[in-house]
């Protein structure tokens, strides 16, 4: 008997598929910069920037992504985006210049910007199914996504640190593998899209964003990825001041991982009860105290041993515990902004509006973390600026949301 695509969707393959999408991201891309600068021999300046071109490659694109979803549906999209990442993690593989290096980086990043926003769609219309049904909500599935792409977060550096012996070339191949696996069984596994009508429309920011209330709801949430970016820009800075090293960068991010792998459905059930327009600000709140509580300590000596890292943890895990409150809840409030027919163009408008916040945070607080690098009076002042974003956020979103409340 000859195997057919699904007829119709099973929200679990959704999940699988960013669990296993995750893995094969992880066990490759947090690997890139070592390998550009002891393989490729580029200076710090030129891996930033290439980095910086690959990030900017799928936050950038993510409304691109989400409007060709609208336009020829999810599965088209979702299959390209493994195509076209696949090319990219071949390139990363068999490219012995810069160019076909630089090239690769931005294929793996438009790749992602091609099939996140198409799943978050196809997961936001299974949940609204599901909520109708009296099943499962739409913000539990957006938290079971949260936790399955945690899972694959921590199982893919782990994978790509155990095929780093054989040379980064390799593990880019072994990526490229899992991208070819997922594409074999999503192929058969997601249901083919309706035929549509209607012309093409690449939806700009103009376009997106007619609806002002909409447009203020993600300026307001795009704080929320400026500050979880800052477990990379500005957790490293908390930690040399402390007198740590990147060994102790390890523990602290599998501590996060922890807490959303154990916590995340219990807070997105409780976030349900409580409701989404109100539980919003309180998340951002949390993302504000996580800054606080690092100012707290930015002055003083670090004490000796285990102590020396309280700040850190204190930091983490008061972030961790305010995105888990707020992304689940955002994500389920998005389809009371959209039609069915641009739920992925405004899933995309959201995450681009929050990858141009860390663009532009990143250049803002970069020089002014090295005020925090030593205790200091100084050293309070970044922390207590980073606090204010998520703090701005809290209040503004009590008013955007307010016709929202059910």
């Amino acid at each position: 008997m000859l195997l057919r695509p699904a007829a119709t969707l099973w929200p679990p393959v959704l999940l699988g598929s960013q669990f296993v999408f995750n893995i094969g991201f992880y066990a490759v891309v947090p690997f890139l910069a070592i390998f550009l600068r002891d393989d490729m021999l580029l200076s710090g300046g030129l891996i930033g920037l290439i980095l910086g071109l690959r990030t900017f490659s799928q936050q950038g694109m993510f409304i691109v992504g989400g409007a060709l979803s609208d336009r020829f549906g999810a599965k088209v999209v979702i299959l390209s985006g493994c195509i076209v990442r696949v090319s990219g993690y071949l390139l990363l593989a068999f490219g012995e210049s810069l160019c076909p290096i630089i090239v690769g980086a931005c294929l793996t990043g438009i790749g992602g910007a091609l099939f996140s926003p198409s799943i978050e769609a196809l997961l936001a219309k299974a949940g609204t199914h599901s909520e109708a049904k009296g099943t499962r909500s739409r913000a539990e599935w957006f938290a079971l996504f949260a936790v399955c792409g945690e899972l694959g977060a921590v199982l893919g550096p782990v994978a790509g640190a155990l095929l780093t012996g054989l040379g980064f070339r390799q593990v880019a191949l072994a990526g490229a593998g899992v991208f070819i696996i997922a594409l074999v069984v999503l192929y058969f596994c997601l249901p083919a899209s309706g035929r549509r009508s209607q012309t093409l429309k690449i939806q700009p920011w103009w376009t997106t964003f007619r609806q002002p209330r909409f447009v203020a709801f993600i300026i307001a949430y795009s704080s929320w990825l400026l500050s979880y970016n800052q477990l990379y820009l500005a957790l490293p800075v908390e930690i040399q001041r402390s007198g740590g090293n990147e060994k102790d960068l390890g523990p602290l991010f599998m501590l996060a991982s922890v807490l959303i792998i154990t916590l995340q459905l219990p807070l997105a059930r409780f976030a349900r009860r409580v409701g989404a327009v109100r539980i919003l600000p309180v998340g951002f709140l949390l993302l504000s105290t996580a800054f606080a509580s690092v100012a707290m300590f930015a002055a003083t000596e670090p004490p000796e041993g285990w102590l020396r890292l309280l700040p850190s943890v204190l930091f983490v895990t008061l972030l961790t515990l305010g995105q888990m409150l707020l992304v689940p809840s955002a994500k389920d409030l998005i389809p009371r902004f959209a039609e069915e027919s641009t739920l992925g163009a405004h899933y995309g408008a959201l995450a681009t509006a929050g990858g141009m916040a860390v663009l532009a945070g990143n250049l803002l607080f970069g020089s002014l973390l090295d005020r925090a690098l030593v205790p200091s009076a100084q050293a309070i002042y970044p922390w207590l600026l980073l606090a204010l974003f998520p703090l701005c956020s809290a209040l503004a979103l009590q008013v955007i949301c307010r016709p929202l409340r059910s």
